[in-house]
């Protein structure tokens, strides 16, 4: 379906009104008139592009201002924010590659994370034995904070198991956790207790859940000035400066919006009949299926999921995205077909099949 207008939780087409369960507007903020209130003063402030080189002799006091609080949340020494969020990675594991001896990614890592020499972790349901190779000394693991088609943050538990031995570095992605998971929406690196990790470094599209175009990596004081000289770095603009303006002023939406998502993800969870073809936790704005059947009811009743061919996927990538900026009244009408969904592929003696 082709629209003429950013989708909001209303597509209109042909007159048509459709539901719009999709997208990764986590927060609602995009089309927020606040936020745009905000997002246009700071256009005033620092126009609507600035294509010079970070590394300039004219440098914007708002990177430095959205970058410290960008790290404070997240809990690393340092942060730098980038275009965009795939520059960030790119970057991130320009560095890592320099600075390790092999690298490995955990099963279904997203491909922007993916080093063209990377290695599976996991080998045979069993650590790779080159992680236990004596002559493998630096180590740096990459892994979604969210793996695709989950909902729940990637269990690390398993690189408890690397020998103590190894200087080990953790690259984790953090583009669909940064703004949804937190007291502050800083993610999910700060649950973790994993003492053999050396260095952790996090990246993220902030194009999701905070709304604007851009990316951040976040680290040690030493891997963000790395990152700093590279020449990549030095030969590309900065994330726009009114969008970090914008960032920086928004906090309080972003800290209300983050509630109301609570409040929808809480109130799915207590209608939405429990299924096994349905991927959902109350703690995250995403409902997985596969079904095609589903997928169809769905757009017979002018609701809208995201649904396309997705790279870590077997099929299809079906998901129902629930944001801020639905109604409770856009909340029943999703979830009276699921339930009519679980109805329908229930036994004829009324008992559900996939009911967990």
């Amino acid at each position: 379906m082709e629209v003429s207008e950013i989708p909001n939780r209303v597509i209109y087409k042909d007159g048509e009104e459709f539901l719009y369960f999709g997208g990764t507007n986590y927060l609602g903020v995009t089309t927020l008139p606040e936020f745009q209130a905000i997002l246009l003063g700071s256009f005033q402030k620092w126009g609507t592009s600035y294509g010079s080189s970070r590394s300039a002799n004219i440098q914007l006091e708002i990177y430095k201002t959205a970058e410290n609080l960008l790290a404070n949340q997240i809990g690393t020494d340092a942060a730098v924010t980038v275009s965009s969020g795939m520059l960030a990675g790119k970057l991130a594991l320009e560095q890592l590659q320099h600075t390790t001896d092999l690298i490995f990614h955990f099963p279904n890592t997203h491909p922007a994370l993916l080093h063209p020499f990377s290695l599976p972790l996991i080998k045979n349901g069993k650590l790779n034995p080159f992680l236990l190779d004596p002559a493998v000394s630096r180590i740096g693991i990459v892994a979604d904070a969210i793996p695709s088609l989950e909902v729940a943050p990637i269990d690390l538990s398993i690189l408890k198991d690397i020998p103590s031995s190894k200087i080990i570095t953790l690259l984790l992605d953090e583009s669909h956790s940064i703004g949804v998971f937190g007291d502050q929406g800083q993610g999910i690196l700060k649950q973790y207790s994993l003492p053999n990790i050396q260095q952790t470094v996090t990246i993220a599209s902030l194009g999701k859940a905070i709304g604007l175009s851009g990316g951040i990596i976040a680290g040690d004081f030493q891997f963000i000035n790395a990152i700093k000289k590279q020449q990549n770095f030095i030969g590309a603009s900065g994330m726009n400066p009114a969008f970090l303006e914008t960032f920086v002023n928004a906090q309080p939406i972003y800290n209300s919006q983050r509630q109301i998502l609570k409040d929808n993800l809480n109130y799915t969870a207590k209608y939405l009949i429990h299924n096994k073809a349905l991927t959902f936790a109350a703690t995250y704005p995403v409902i997985y299926f596969d079904q095609e059947e589903l997928l169809q009811l769905l757009l017979e009743n002018n609701i809208i999921p995201t649904s396309f061919p997705y790279p870590t996927a077997s099929g299809k990538l079906s998901r129902i995205v629930i944001s801020a900026h639905h109604t409770k009244s856009d909340l029943d009408k999703m979830i009276q077909q699921l339930n009519n969904f679980t109805q329908m592929t229930s036994d004829f003696n009324g008992d559900i099949r996939f009911v967990l």
